[in-house]
């Protein structure tokens, strides 16, 4: 399978829901992006391996890390590996001498540890294609006078369900556009399952 070389770009408190965060993974080679709902615990994780900051007593990645590097493993990639009814699946490849292994992680897991262990963050095609978002590379200023706003709906919760797939991909440019990611990444879901 063709695997998309991904990068962190942001870690955002949700306006939404409280106590979550939306990962932000990037394309390097394209403006695609995919947004992952986190926790709280597992969005400290992350930021304390980016920021390479050590605690006083090791959290749990890294007392992985810490254990791998004792019994020479080490992980050399994660993988995000599936998109399946709204949940991400990753893998670790983990190598130890010449054998190579695969571990099932969850995301923010696997991610928390590609931070600590520096190496590349990648996903499948086929997850990029169902739950990426594609960003203009420059947003749109808005219509110009001679142009109409489009017609976009109210939007409540009991609506997304009712509306048409093109009324839901002016609601999700909208929500990129704000940078919205984890109403964009609703948005997108919803769409997926009408297709």
């Amino acid at each position: 399978m063709n695997k998309i070389q991904l990068e962190i770009k942001e870690l955002l408190y949700s306006q939404s829901s409280s106590g979550a965060y939306v990962l932000i993974l990037g394309d390097k080679h394209s403006m695609r992006r995919l947004p992952i709902v986190i926790g709280e615990h597992e969005a400290q994780a992350i930021a304390l391996g980016l920021e390479g900051n050590k605690p006083s007593r090791p959290l749990t990645h890294d007392l992985f890390k810490k254990f791998a590097e004792q019994y020479g493993v080490d992980v050399i990639e994660v993988v995000l590996t599936r998109f399946l009814e709204g949940v991400f699946y990753a893998m670790l490849v983990c190598k130890q001498g010449d054998d190579i292994t695969m571990v099932d992680a969850r995301p923010s897991d696997a991610i928390a540890l590609a931070a600590r262990f520096n190496c590349p963050i990648s996903a499948y095609e086929t997850v990029m294609n169902d739950a990426g978002i594609e960003m203009e590379e420059i947003k749109d200023m808005g219509p110009s006078q001679d142009q109409e706003s489009p017609e976009v709906p109210e939007e409540t919760p009991d609506t997304l369900e009712n509306l048409t797939v093109e009324q839901l991909q002016k609601l999700l440019q909208i929500a990129i556009d704000e940078e919205n990611y984890e109403k964009a990444a609703e948005i997108r879901d919803i769409i997926n399952s009408k297709s």
